[in-house]
């Protein structure tokens, strides 16, 4: 069974797209065993892409966390499918199906973009005291828990233990949350830092989480209404901008995708 290492700004996964595959398969146990660092492939997460319409373009895409949880939303799994499909079929407008959301996909020379859909986005949900001083989290959902904390310094906080804290607060009890530090970095610029349920980690980018902050920093002014360049951990910024139909409901966010090597499991 071949399989790509492919990674979306930093956010890797292993991607398996071959249409022998079976999609129905349990895959949930084998995404922990493979994705482990030290005794697997090593990834944040385990995609599978079924392509099941080239007329238009649709895919089926699942992405299993390294816990072996489902994500039911993963912006830069999503953008590495649209790669995978661009690179085998040609596509460079699909649309990509996951958890029963269609998202819209669009392949360039040098970005892959994909729609994320915004839900309920609240103020002040809960609040955590970081480095001494009481910090609010807002909270946005992106296709998936999100709360985000607009801080001074991202690289002063200790985003893991934190971002542990956090996600396992008893008010965002039983589901819990991904957990964003968020810095104004200038003009339409933010610079972000993830903590992702499901990795159990901090990661070096999150597409679903540069959304979040984007609608967050908005609410809060820090930026406009219009493209926002996300710098993430891996130093391969994301860029989030809203829809032209649906900006008010939908947001882009693209930028790059890399293919690190291939390989056959056994």
């Amino acid at each position: 069974m071949r399989f790509r290492k492919i990674h979306g700004a930093g956010n890797d996964f292993i991607l398996l797209s071959n249409l022998g595959l079976d999609y129905d398969n349990d895959w949930s146990k084998e995404a922990e065993r493979l994705c482990a660092r030290r005794t697997g492939v090593g990834a944040d997460g385990l995609v599978i892409s079924r392509l099941i319409n080239d007329s238009p373009a649709v895919l089926e895409v699942a992405c299993f966390n390294a816990d072996s949880s489902v994500a039911t939303m993963c912006g830069n799994a999503l953008r590495c499918s649209a790669w995978a499909a661009h690179r085998d079929h040609g596509f460079q407008q699909m649309s990509l199906r996951m958890a029963g959301v269609v998202h819209e996909a669009v392949v360039s020379d040098e970005s892959v973009w994909v729609t994320a859909e915004v839900g309920a986005v609240l103020p002040r949900r809960l609040q955590a005291v970081i480095n001494g001083r009481p910090t609010w989290f807002d909270s946005a959902h992106t296709g998936t828990e999100h709360v985000v904390a607009i801080v001074d310094d991202v690289d002063a906080i200790d985003a893991v233990m934190v971002g542990r804290l956090v996600r396992h607060h008893i008010d965002l009890a039983p589901l819990g949350t991904n957990v964003n530090f968020v810095q104004s970095t200038g003009q339409q610029a933010l610079k972000l830092r993830t903590y992702e349920r499901g990795v159990e980690a901090e990661t070096l980018s999150c597409g679903s989480g540069a959304v979040a902050a984007v609608v967050v920093a908005t609410m809060r002014g820090l930026v406009a209404r219009r493209a926002v360049t996300v710098h993430n951990r891996a130093g391969e910024p994301l860029t989030v901008r809203p829809h032209d139909a649906r900006p008010n409901r939908t947001h882009w966010v693209g930028g790059p995708v890399t293919h690190t090597f291939e390989g056959v499991l056994a």
